[in-house]
């Protein structure tokens, strides 16, 4: 006769484990871990985000409010000031240097926008073509923008100088010296080209991602109909990459406007001849700095020129939606 002692023993000992396993407060079993788990999982994301919240908030956040509460302040250097309202934007209307920068800026974005949106365009579909070499032109394209502004402005200064190397070619050929550094226009002229040709190799990667997404299709299709080169590129490439050129266009503007570098470094800290050439963010540069620097009116420039690249950009997405539309 078989004994049923032992398996009657073993049954009970696996329903033991399996009530262990299930007991909500066994640390051992799969529902302790999982549910201390669950209840950290709300607060997990907030601390991997806390260094993170915590720069924007002490290098973003923190100075726009504070710059903000500044404008409507007298505020100095050393001097904590007191709330005057709106005395300093008052103040800006009656500023001439503050209508010579808001003019150049205007004239900068005017002139660089149309340029940075077309020629790194037409340079990426130059060097999209996967021939021999071409891997050097993308590279030398790019090299300027990873050049510091400090470096290249400083080559282009001794270029453009009256006894700089562009100007001794002019005089060899017979043309003669051009004051492209003391003339107002041609200085800020000047400024500008430095812009576009630190900024094309920038954009053209932006634009190189945006043709890697345009169906080759399109251009066979439009070349079996009779397009020429001209004709695909207005017919087909433009428009699948008119979102790209949106985002181009948003990203120099607001660039263009807050430009300072390229024309400090060429003009010099007085701005050229007679601070003709001086931008707004140079004029918050030499209002607010220094001991005796006026915070307060500086901050309001400071929220000026916020407020019109925040324009600049609903502008540049408001008509690419009547687009769409």
């Amino acid at each position: 006769m078989k004994s049923t002692t032992a398996p009657r023993a073993l049954s009970a000992d696996a329903a033991a484990v399996g009530t262990a396993l299930r007991s909500p407060g066994s640390g051992r079993g799969p529902r302790g871990p999982a549910t201390r788990i669950r209840r950290q999982l709300p607060f997990s994301p907030w601390l991997f985000a806390a260094p993170g919240l915590l720069i924007v908030g002490a290098f973003s956040l923190y100075p726009f409010f504070s710059t903000l509460v500044n404008s409507f302040t007298d505020r100095r250097a050393l001097v904590p000031g007191e709330f005057v309202g709106l005395a300093n934007f008052r103040e800006l209307i009656q500023d001439e240097m503050f209508w010579i920068g808001l003019r150049n800026s205007a004239l900068y974005v005017v002139g660089v926008v149309p340029a940075l949106i077309i020629l790194p365009l037409l340079l990426a579909l130059l060097v999209q073509r996967d021939i021999p070499g071409i891997t050097f032109f993308r590279s030398a394209f790019y090299t300027p923008v990873v050049a510091s502004i400090v470096v290249v402005g400083l080559i282009w200064v001794w270029m453009l100088d009256d006894r700089g190397l562009i100007n001794a070619v002019l005089e060899a050929v017979g043309v003669g010296r051009i004051g492209f550094l003391s003339d107002q226009w041609l200085l800020l002229f000047s400024a500008m080209a430095v812009t576009v040709w630190k900024g094309l190799g920038y954009y053209m990667i932006i634009y190189l991602a945006a043709l890697a997404n345009v169906p080759r299709e399109l251009h066979e299709a439009a070349a079996v109909d009779g397009a020429g080169a001209i004709r695909r590129f207005i017919t087909v490439t433009v428009p699948a990459v008119r979102s790209t050129m949106v985002l181009v266009g948003a990203l120099s503007s607001v660039a263009a406007f807050k430009v300072f570098s390229e024309v400090y470094l060429m003009a010099g800290p007085s701005g050229g001849p007679a601070g003709e050439d001086t931008t707004l963010v140079m004029l918050v540069q030499r209002v607010g700095t220094g001991l005796s620097g006026r915070v307060g009116y500086a901050s309001a420039i400071s929220v000026v020129v916020f407020v019109v690249t925040v324009a600049l950009m609903l502008l540049v997405l408001r008509a690419d939606r009547k687009e769409d539309a």
